[in-house]
């Protein structure tokens, strides 16, 4: 690409009066300062220039350890640089998802139904699980539907290649050296071939997007055929799934919580998953299930999750919510599984939906955050996510202005914000 844009683009002077690009360094240097190489592809070539350097002290790294010779000279000699990971690493998302935004895409009926047949077609594979690992049948197709779309998209890119470009790169380098080490273990079995080990930009593998450390841990060979094969065989990838559950911690007589209806004048201010009390507790405090029925006074912790605000659904967050954190840790990403498993299991739709709501954008929040702090309330670094930091930030500016304290970033809150701002620095002004 780049020789095309110098031969297409830039005149070439007599061959006398050219200057001498003695280096790719220089080379970066004069497209960069006529404007032909944009930040991102100069950052990348910047990186693929020292990548041989970095593979050599990986192959280093890798004999430190053990890694058999034959593996080190011959797979890692033969890691390429991928620019478009680097790329992806660093893509700013332009919008932040709502709740709505993202359980609607999640827990489709599209994903519901698939769930549901695929329940019937691996019925006998699915009950071995529940009894040999506590998973019942529906969590383990929830996170295989959540995590490819039940094996339907596994990632395109080679994992060697995408785990040794992010470990050459500065921001995340030791988690993926350590990611790099562990897929080369991986081949020293002979499981697996370097052309099969593909995976995401990321390095996650398989039907359940496993990274090379879990699947070193906890991949099985559920089909006997001698490899723990997490990309063509769904025993193997449903069990590893199940096995994996079990070792974080699956209480296999839970559930993973459930929606409930809070009552009228409920403090918000306990809507937060770090705030855990027995059941008993939150009966006391008028909590139901979605019909208005008492819940079980039992001595199970849980947390009341409101993930769209007080307008919103409300849910009783139990151990097992933690446990699907564990595996990723996004609150919505724990709530999807949940109810994807409760709907393929023929639970009913949510009681009460989130209403529709367009994905916030970045600089929205940013901007939100930046303002609340200026205010006096700590959201933490300015980012546009929205962590629980800025969440408790937006709590103690609602509880000042005598709101609902549910940290629910709505459009109304932020044109409040927004508000209070304007009006302080008019008094600075002043």
């Amino acid at each position: 690409m780049i020789n095309f844009l110098i031969s297409k683009t830039v005149a070439k002077p007599p061959k006398s009066n050219r200057p001498r690009l003695v280096n790719r360094s220089q080379l970066v240097k004069v497209l960069f300062s006529t404007g032909l190489l944009a930040l991102g592809a100069q950052l990348s070539m910047a990186a693929e220039m020292s990548f041989s350097d970095c593979v050599q002290g990986l192959q280093a790294k890798a004999r430190q350890q053990n890694i058999a010779s034959w593996v080190v000279d011959k797979e890692l000699s033969q890691v390429e640089f991928l620019p478009k990971v680097i790329e992806l690493d660093r893509r700013q998302p332009e919008f932040t998802a709502t709740f709505y935004s993202y359980y609607q895409r999640r827990v489709s009926e599209t994903s519901i139904n698939k769930g549901k047949q695929l329940l019937v077609q691996h019925a006998d594979l699915l009950r071995q699980l529940t009894r040999d690992y506590g998973v019942p049948a529906p969590y383990l197709l929830a996170f295989w539907g959540l995590e490819t779309n039940f094996g339907s998209y596994l990632g395109n890119m080679n994992v060697l290649n995408s785990l040794a470009t992010l470990a050459c790169d500065p921001r995340r380098s030791e988690f993926f050296t350590s990611e790099l080490m562990a897929a080369l273990k991986i081949l020293e079995t002979r499981v697996v071939t370097r052309e099969q080990m593909i995976g995401s930009w990321a390095g996650a593998m398989g039907n359940m997007q496993f990274m090379p450390s879990n699947y070193r841990r906890f991949a099985l060979d559920a089909d006997q055929d001698g490899r723990a094969d997490l990309w063509e065989s769904v025993p193997d990838a449903l069990t590893s799934a199940a096995y994996f559950l079990q070792k974080l911690g699956w209480e296999s007589e839970l559930r993973w919580g459930r929606e409930v209806l809070l009552p009228q004048g409920f403090d918000y201010s306990k809507a937060r998953r770090d705030f855990k009390q027995p059941l008993s507790y939150w009966v006391a405090q008028g909590v139901t299930d979605i019909h208005g029925n008492r819940l079980p006074a039992l001595d199970i912790p849980a947390a009341v999750i409101v993930p769209a605000g007080a307008a919103g659904p409300a849910f009783l967050a139990y151990k097992n919510f933690n446990v699907i954190m564990r595996w990723n840790h996004s609150e919505f990403y724990a709530l999807a599984v949940g109810r994807l498993a409760d709907r393929i299991r023929g639970m009913p739709e949510l009681f009460q939906p989130p209403a529709v709501t367009e994905p916030m954008r970045i600089d929205q929040v940013k901007q939100m955050q930046q303002q609340l702090q200026s205010l006096g309330f700590d959201p933490g670094k300015p980012d546009g996510i929205m962590g629980s930091k800025t969440r408790e930030a937006i709590r103690d500016f609602q509880q000042s202005e005598q709101l609902i304290a549910d940290a629910y970033p709505g459009p109304e809150l932020m044109a409040l914000v927004q508000r209070r701002f304007n009006e302080a620095m008019e008094e600075v002004q002043e």
